[in-house]
């Protein structure tokens, strides 16, 4: 009983201090040690058996777990976006857009950036990165409240892109490994499911911003924004294009062979593309590399962090008891499969460790029962992609707080509407259509 309250109470105490603007890599490692005391957890490995589970251990390892398996994407993503914002081909791809589509396609702009990356093979983890600078430049231009920026990222980036079928995210190819399915699995309902995430997502965010608007709010300039200089030449907007061109290119063609690694290679010809391309455009190159540096080491600690109390938390008795209790609800299973794996998620505050610690104990079980495994493959995909993004979550985390400096308080109401209301939205759709025969 002790350490269901630890495991629930730290939940919320790391979502409560996390949304009060605690700095996550003191919250982590604080909710945690809640967890940890309240389970009767050992502190330290000296105190441990051998064998037995740790807050230190527990904690470091999902810490530099996370840190040795996503550092080059996250340093690389970081520059790639420095270089971008450095070169002004952000402004110049940012002031074609507001030019030739008008400034009320803005959002619509940076949501379809993130997109096009995401559903081309980027980690959602880094594209914030590289669409962050012409973000700021299109709502900096439209007069658009900047507190909105991360929700139009997160639209774009971990919704409909995310969990669809086709996506080279890893949310939507693990469970092919339990279920022996393809990555378009369930296509025909997830494009319905997608068009409505997509359609609806985008109509909500415009509607907040229009409301927020009409109370007076509008875009308002920080002294560490960078500058933008009207009569500064840009490179050509073609020229701005042409990296996220590469990296979208890149991550398709070595996708297969490389995996994960495939964004290393598509994020530096992305930086190395941006260099030979518009290097007479710099103010300083060697610069930018720097500071992307520094903003990726705070970005991948703040993720990391939050990564780390879910290695805490996947380790105490209660995790295996909510975890059993989840993947044994009765009724529908594609109902109860949504439901373990959107909980489990929350809980761990990621998508793909939902997917990660449900599917091997529901998949044998609803195969047995029958049950059509490209729907319970779709279903699963979608659901990941929920309560995943409460506010401890690290792509949350870092979008907000690390990329575009904005606090919970201000941002995460428009984030947490469309990465979590909108895909439990988009799952019960799914749920329906795939129960009434549609596409199985």
């Amino acid at each position: 009983m002790l350490s269901m309250i630890g495991l629930i109470g730290g939940l919320l105490l790391l979502i409560y201090l996390t949304m009060k603007g605690m700095n996550i890599l003191v919250v982590g490692p604080v909710a945690a040690l809640f967890v940890a005391i309240l389970s009767g957890m050992p502190l330290f490995p000296q105190l441990a058996a051998e064998g037995e589970a740790d807050l230190v251990t527990n904690y470091m390892t999902g810490f530099t777990g996370f840190v040795a398996a996503w550092y080059l994407m996250f340093l690389l993503g970081s520059v790639f976006g420095k270089v971008m914002e450095d070169s002004g081909a952000a402004d110049s791809v940012s002031r074609f857009v507001v030019d030739k589509m008008g400034m009320k396609y803005a959002v619509l702009a940076v949501v379809a950036s993130c997109a096009i990356l995401t559903y081309g093979g980027v980690s959602l983890f880094v594209v914030a990165f590289s669409v962050y600078p012409m973000a700021l430049s299109l709502f900096k231009q439209a007069d658009l409240p900047r507190r909105f920026i991360p929700a139009a990222l997160a639209l774009g980036s971990v919704t409909f892109t995310m969990t669809s079928a086709g996506s080279p995210e890893i949310q939507n190819w693990i469970p092919i490994e339990y279920l022996g399915t393809t990555p378009y699995a369930g296509w025909e309902v997830s494009i319905i499911v997608a068009v409505f995430m997509a359609s609806f997502g985008y109509w909500w965010l415009k509607r907040m911003i229009k409301k927020a608007l009409a109370k007076g709010e509008r875009f308002e300039a920080r002294k560490e924004d960078p500058i933008i200089d009207e009569g500064r030449p840009l490179p050509n907007p073609i020229m701005g294009l042409i990296p996220l061109l590469v990296v979208l290119g890149l991550s398709f063609a070595f996708h297969d062979s490389l995996k994960q690694s495939a964004l290393i290679i598509a994020l530096l010809g992305g930086v190395i593309t941006t260099y030979l391309l518009n290097r007479k455009y710099f103010k300083g190159f060697w610069g930018a590399v720097s500071e992307g540096t520094v903003g990726a080491l705070i970005a991948i600690g703040n993720t990391a962090a939050v990564v780390g109390f879910g290695g805490v938390a996947k380790a105490v008795p209660a995790f295996e008891t909510a975890v059993t209790a989840m993947t044994s609800i009765p009724g529908s299973p594609l109902i109860g499969g949504a439901i373990a794996v959107s909980v489990i998620a929350g809980m761990t505050g990621s998508s793909s460790g939902g997917q990660a610690i449900a599917l091997p104990l529901l998949a044998p079980h609803y195969m047995d029962m029958g049950v059509n495994p490209e729907a319970l493959h779709r279903v699963v995909s979608i659901s990941s992609g929920a309560l995943d993004s409460l506010p401890h979550n690290g792509y949350v985390v870092t979008t907000i707080r690390s990329i575009c400096n904005e606090t919970h308080e201000a941002a995460y109401g428009a984030v947490g509407a469309l990465t979590v209301i909108v895909p439990l939205i988009g799952v019960i759709i799914a749920i329906v259509l795939f129960s009434l025969g549609f596409g199985i």
